[in-house]
Parts: C-alpha cells; structure tokens; sequence
C-alpha cells in the first residue's frame, strides 16, 4: 500500500477482478466513478476534499481499466451495465458498506445512476457529472444514435474490434494530450463528434501546442504509466456492449431513478451536446435536488473545477438524510 498526498492504494477482491483502488479519510463512503479513457486519478481532487470533509472517498480503477485490468476470459459481453453495477455493489461488500453515496462521470455517469436505479436500497445519493440519467427507451441504443448522428458517431465508430484500440494505444502520451485538451472547455464549443469517411477518432483531437491550466505534463505521464498494462480494449468495451446492456435491462424501460440525486456539468460538455444535458431529468429524477451547470467548463468536469465540484458534492451529501 502506498500513499501520496494522504491518498492510499491497495487492491480488493471483488467477483473475478482484483479491483484497484485509491482511498483517503474516514466515515461514510463516497464512491467515485470514472469515465473514458481515465482512471482513479480523475478524482484525484475530490478525494482529499470529501476526506477532509469527514468522509470516506474511494475511487476505484473499474472494470477492463488501468490496475485493475479486465476479467480472466474477457469478452465484450463481460462489459455489460449489469456486470459494472455489480461491480460497485461488490466493491461495497468488500469494503464492508451497506449504503454509499455513488458520484460518476462520463462513462461513470451512467454506472453510478442505475446502481441507484437498481439497488436503491444500497444508494443513499447519486452524483452524475457530464453525462445525465437517461432511462432505457424501447429501441436499441445504437441504431438510433446511427441514425441521429451517421457510422462516424465517436460511439458508433468506437464498434469496430481493434481500430479505435490501435489509434489510441499506438502514441499513449499523445492520446492523452489529445483527448484531454480537446474535449476541455478551453477548446471545446459542444458540437457532436463524428469521424468522417477514411478518418480516424485520434484526429478529431488537434495535437495542442501547450495544455490547458488544470492539466500538467505530470498529469499526463500518471494517466500514461496507468494504461501502461491495460491498454484501451477494455474500457472500449463497454462501448461495444451497449446493446447487449439495453437487451439485460428490458425490465427497466422508462423506470426512474428515485434516490436523491445532483447533476453537474459544463455548458461547453460536447456529451451535453449530444444527451441534452439536464433537460429530461426532473421527469425522470423524482428526488433530484440540484443542477449546476458550469460556464465555460468542458467535458472533464471535476478535473477542470475541482472546488466547485467538490464543494457541490460535500454539500449535496451533507444534506442528504
């Protein structure tokens, strides 16, 4: 176990994985989700902050990403909504935690509200940042994002075995700078991202000449040595298990989600572009408690703002019963 900064690492049995994780304070348990293609160390800020807030924060590495890898066996199959809910809820148990408040961005996002929509019982709060609940529909979800957006859909292109996989492993260091800066609100305007024919997903990504104020070269060789073993085909798996991820969950078409809940995101977030924000959510989220949209932040919400972030979050959990 090592620690830095009063943040701590060890690994946890939870199912077939040995999930990573990082942790800091004591008292009741914050978890904290991330999203693609990032890892513990997105909540890097957070984590102290709700540790000096009297709680305890865990960001675990989640399933197919940087430490914590992927199962033994691993198909895409192995990546469905009902697999990573589980995940969470395992994580609890190991951790010796019946309830938790769940936080989550971008990919995290969606994990973190339907533990709450499927275990409500464990959930005592939801935080989603960037992306909002959106309940299951009717229709499979990528044939309606092809037909909104085209094949060249980041996500729809994201399908292809091996091709995403290669462009973003082949210059590690420069993914990251890519992505990162790209999708953060110093560049980014919204707009929805689509590779267009013969294209590829990496050159929707500018390589920028220096990186925005939040994010440093140190940041960058963390997020780089963290993938060192993993690679990128896990967390792109999930992407290719979406539709089996909507067959599972039929049980739940148009079901709310009826804990306590927060959203928080950017008004330059190109996944509010695209998901229409906080729009739908009052319907869907019964007990949702606040939206806070923040003005001239991109896509990496809580490392972008990270006191506005966690000051939201300590404030919505103080007050949850």
């Amino acid at each position: 176990m090592s620690s830095t900064n009063g943040i701590t690492h060890r690994t946890v049995p939870v199912g077939p994985l040995g999930m990573h994780i990082a942790e800091a304070g004591s008292g009741p348990l914050v978890l904290l989700l991330h999203g693609f293609p990032e890892c513990w160390y997105s909540w890097r800020h957070q984590l102290t902050a709700l540790a000096a807030a009297g709680y305890h924060a865990v960001a675990p590495d989640q399933r197919g990403y940087a430490r914590t890898g992927n199962p033994p066996e691993a198909t895409v199959a192995s990546y469905t909504m009902l697999h990573l809910v589980g995940d969470v809820i395992g994580l609890m148990d190991a951790l010796g935690a019946e309830q938790a408040v769940v936080a989550g961005h971008d990919w995290g996002a969606p994990v973190a509200w339907n533990t709450a929509l499927l275990r409500p019982d464990r959930i005592r709060g939801v935080v989603g940042l960037s992306v909002p609940y959106t309940p299951r529909g009717r229709t499979p979800p990528l044939g309606l994002l092809r037909e909104a957006f085209s094949d060249g859909f980041y996500i729809c292109y994201f399908q292809q075995p091996g091709v995403a996989d290669a462009e973003l492993s082949l210059h590690p260091r420069s993914t990251f700078r890519r992505i990162l800066t790209a999708a953060g609100g110093e560049v980014s305007r919204g707009g929805i991202p689509v590779v267009p024919p013969g294209g590829t997903f990496i050159n929707l990504c500018p390589e920028p000449d220096v990186l925005p104020g939040w994010l440093t070269e140190e940041d960058i060789d963390v997020f780089v040595g963290e993938y060192a073993t993993s690679g990128f085909t896990g967390p792109l798996n999930w992407y290719r298990a979406l539709d089996l991820s909507w067959e599972l969950t039929a049980t739940w078409t148009h079901a709310h989600v009826t804990v306590p809940a927060l959203y928080v995101a950017g008004d330059r977030d190109l996944a509010v572009s695209f998901t229409g924000g906080a729009s739908g959510l009052a319907g869907a989220i019964p007990l949702l408690r606040d939206v806070l949209m923040l003005p001239g932040c991109g896509h990496w919400t809580q490392q972008e703002r990270p006191q506005e972030v966690s000051l939201a979050m300590i404030d919505f959990i103080a007050a949850l019963p």
